[in-house]
C-alpha cells in the first residue's frame, strides 16, 4: 500500500556501483522533496510506499555487458516498473538513464522491450568519456514531461555531462520518427542561444536527433544523460558559460548565500513535488 500524501518521500535507489547517490538525495531536499537513499536489495515493501523514483548516476555492476544492462534486471526495478505504470514520476540520470533505457521503461512505445541504446560516444576522435558543461534545450510542449514542467517552452539551461555511453540510437526503423510524433523527446543539446544542430561543439556524443532526454508516453518517466544534480545550486554554474545564468553567478561572487541559491537543474528535482499525487 502506498504512503498518504503528506508522507510520500522519493527513494534514491543505490545500485553497486552508483557513486552520486548523496549529491541527488541532497537536490531533492534543496528542492523542497524529502529523500531516502534506499539500496537496491532493500524490501520490496518498503520501497512500493514511495511516490516517486530517482535512478541515480554511477556505474552500476562496474557497467559490465553494457552500461545498466545489469541493474536493469534487479527486481528493485519491478517495483519501480510497476510505479512508472501507476503514473508516479522517476527520473533515471546518466547510468540511471541508461537502466531505464534497458529496463524498457523508456522510450516505452511497448514496455519492457529494449527499443533504444545508450552506446559509446563517437564524437572528439572516437570513444572517450567526456566531462564538460553543454547547453540544453527544452523541446517538449510545455506540461508534456511530468518533471519538465517548470522549464519554458524552448528554455536553454547549462548542465554537465559525464558519460561514456550516452549516444542516444535505435535500430528499429521509423522508431524516432514515432518519439517526434508523440513529443517525447524532452531535452536536446543545442548552443547557448538555444540553436540544435549535430556539430561536435553542440552535441558531444553523436545522439541521433540531438537527445538529451527522453520521456515514456505518459510523460512521468524521464531518462536524462546529463547531471542537474550538479547543477542544482548557482555556485556550481560556470562563469564563462555565455548564458544568463553564469551571469547570475558572477554577480553573486564573494556573497555566500547568494551562491546557495538555486542552480538551472533544481527545478526538475522540484517537480516531484507536484507529481506524487
Amino acid at each position: 500500500m502506498r504512503a498518504a500524501k503528506p508522507d510520500m518521500r522519493v527513494a534514491v535507489i543505490e545500485f553497486p556501483g552508483s557513486n552520486c547517490q548523496e549529491e541527488t538525495r541532497r537536490a531533492l531536499e534543496a528542492a523542497g522533496v524529502g529523500a531516502d537513499i534506499v539500496r537496491w536489495n532493500e524490501d520490496p515493501a518498503r520501497l512500493a510506499a514511495y511516490g516517486g523514483f530517482v535512478l541515480p548516476a554511477g556505474f552500476s555492476y562496474q557497467d559490465r555487458v553494457r552500461a545498466g544492462a545489469l541493474a536493469a534486471k534487479d527486481t528493485v526495478m519491478d517495483v519501480v516498473s510497476e510505479a512508472a505504470g501507476e503514473g508516479r514520476p522517476v527520473l533515471g540520470i546518466c547510468n540511471g538513464c541508461q537502466i531505464l533505457l534497458e529496463a524498457g521503461l523508456v522510450p516505452g512505445l511497448h514496455p519492457g522491450r529494449v527499443e533504444m541504446a545508450l552506446a559509446p560516444n563517437v564524437r572528439e576522435g572516437g570513444r572517450a568519456f567526456y566531462c564538460r558543461w553543454v547547453f540544453v534545450r527544452h523541446t517538449a510542449a510545455p506540461g508534456r514531461c511530468l518533471l519538465a514542467e517548470d522549464y519554458g517552452e524552448g528554455e536553454v539551461w547549462p548542465v554537465p555531462i559525464a558519460h561514456a555511453e550516452g549516444r542516444f540510437t535505435t535500430e528499429t526503423a521509423g522508431l524516432v520518427d514515432e518519439l517526434v510524433r508523440n513529443d517525447q523527446i524532452v531535452f536536446r543539446y543545442s548552443d547557448a542561444g538555444g540553436d540544435v544542430r549535430s556539430t561536435p561543439d553542440v552535441n558531444p556524443n553523436g545522439s541521433v536527433e540531438d537527445i538529451a532526454g527522453l520521456c515514456n508516453p505518459g510523460g512521468n518517466v524521464l531518462a536524462l544523460m546529463p547531471h542537474p544534480e550538479r547543477a542544482a545550486w548557482l555556485r556550481q554554474v560556470p562563469e564563462a558559460d555565455l548564458s544568463p545564468w553564469a551571469e547570475r553567478r558572477a554577480r553573486a561572487a564573494g556573497d555566500a548565500p547568494a551562491m546557495d541559491e538555486e542552480g538551472p537543474g533544481r527545478r526538475l528535482f522540484r517537480a516531484f513535488l507536484g507529481g506524487m499525487g
